[in-house]
């Protein structure tokens, strides 16, 4: 408790506080994934998680609410998605290390909320897997109705995105391209083509780190000299070089898994997470010793040639060889595998035999780790910022339901809200159509017919 008043006392003299009644959840079943399992209750106060324990002290004029025969676990984490994004993929260029996610984050997507109605509090929302480097990645909270920089978990450490395998290597066969279209040919077109791309691009960095570092030297002796040219695609390179920014390695198969581990130790860098990793489990070892994490799938397997070895035992296996794994949902646009993290966790304990903690170890704690920000979020402890989600059963259970979410201590979803919400907003969106009808009939002349030219051909194809 002296370590939970001593972090809200620095909350507000910082002034990252603020005036927020002091909540408390009461009599459930608590999750805290890393300190044990109890029935208790936990405090909220000023977005912070105040006290948690079987007995606690309610503040004065804090609100109550009663949860008796629910379940409270730490806001679920996901360690890869797409949501909330108006771009994707620069894929004209094999590195794309210039470009930056935070800048196309779409506070309006509706993929925010339903990730926010199961539970997940928490995303790294990344650029795709068309580069073997891609851009820049961002860390958001699902703080529905804020705006793009509202969402911006502002602690997290910055990351980047690589690609290993097909997507990276399809584009340089040309013609029909993932992502719509056709294209000409672009290098690289192999998996050989990927390796180098990513080497030139860390020589190039090597060289741009040691030009700077000679020309911050030289100024310091006082001599008059010009900066180097400034390259905002080497830039976030040089971070890697010096452990300021993450690396998220989308990946499937063992023997390209190794080859970016041997590149990075022989550049100086490690991995941060090898996203996908669906053959991890043959090279755990391999991964362990580099100390890379292993974001993965749940049960994923043949959805095309590289997933084929696919095992639902990846993550198991993985967590029992003493990697840092997490589960992930990929999600592009609709957020809907995000929704469910919690059941995809459950299925751990079929294949593998998880404990219950270590299955949501995978969605809170794990992937906090991964993206290091565990001080802040992913399990349920005094001082922690208080993301929290309420199910009305075990929530590794297929049945259960999400019933309330709090992010920094507000709550940002309520099911029964929700439901009761969804008459009034209907009849808006039926009143709002039929107002649109009205004026649109009211525009229109006598005799007026539609303009043959402008109609859309009976062929449905555009004129």
């Amino acid at each position: 408790m002296r370590a939970a008043r001593t972090l809200l006392t620095i909350a507000v003299a910082c002034g990252m506080a603020y005036a927020q009644q002091a909540i408390v959840l009461q009599n459930a079943t608590i999750h805290t994934v890393t300190k044990g399992t109890f029935q208790g209750s936990v405090v909220i106060q000023n977005g912070l998680i105040g006290e948690v324990g079987e007995k606690v002290l309610t503040p004065p004029g804090a609100k109550v609410i009663d949860v008796s025969g629910k379940h409270v676990i730490p806001g679920i984490i996901d360690c890869h998605t797409h949501i909330a994004l108006d771009s994707i993929n620069e894929g004209s260029v094999s590195v794309s290390s210039m470009v930056v996610m935070r800048d196309v984050v779409n506070p309006e997507s509706m993929a925010i909320y339903r990730d926010l109605a199961g539970g997940t509090t928490t995303v790294n929302t990344m650029h795709g897997s068309a580069n073997a480097i891609g851009g820049l990645n961002v860390v958001l909270k699902m703080r529905w109705g804020k705006d793009a920089d509202g969402l911006v978990m502002k602690e997290a450490k910055p990351s980047i995105k690589f690609a290993l395998g097909e997507n990276p290597k399809r584009q340089g066969q040309g013609g029909q391209s993932l992502f719509g279209g056709n294209v000409a040919p672009r290098y690289p077109g192999t998996r050989m083509g990927v390796e180098d791309v990513i080497r030139e691009a860390f020589t190039q960095a090597k060289q741009y780190q040691a030009d700077w570092k000679d020309y911050e030297a030289r100024r310091a002796r006082g001599e008059s000299v010009l900066p180097p040219r400034r390259d905002l695609k080497l830039e976030p390179l040089v971070e890697i070089l010096e452990g300021k920014r993450l690396v998220h390695a989308h990946c499937y198969r063992a023997d390209e898994i190794l080859m970016l581990l041997r590149v990075a130790d022989e550049f100086g860098f490690k991995i941060a997470t090898l996203q996908h990793a669906l053959e991890g489990y043959k090279v755990a070892d391999e991964i362990k010793a580099h100390g890379a994490g292993v974001s993965t799938f749940s049960d994923w397997w043949g959805y095309k040639i590289e997933a084929y070895d696919a095992i639902p035992y990846n993550a198991a296996v993985l967590t029992k060889k003493g990697v840092l794994t997490s589960l992930n949902s990929d999600d592009v646009g609709g957020g809907d595998l995000s929704t469910r993290l919690n059941t995809e966790a459950g299925k751990t304990m079929k294949y593998g035999g998880l404990t219950e903690d270590e299955a949501l170890a995978l969605i809170t704690i794990n992937p906090a780790k991964q993206l290091e920000i565990d001080r802040y979020v992913g399990s349920i402890e005094a001082g922690k910022q208080a993301d929290l989600v309420v199910y009305d059963k075990d929530p590794l259970s297929m049945y259960s339901k999400v019933e309330r979410v709090f992010i920094d201590g507000i709550q940002y979803f309520d099911r029964e809200s929700d439901l009761a919400a969804r008459a009034k907003k209907d009849a808006e969106k039926k009143g709002l159509m039929e107002k649109e009808k009205a004026a649109e009939k009211a525009n229109e002349k006598p005799g007026d017919k539609p303009d043959e030219k402008s109609a859309a051909p009976k062929s449905g194809r555009p004129s």
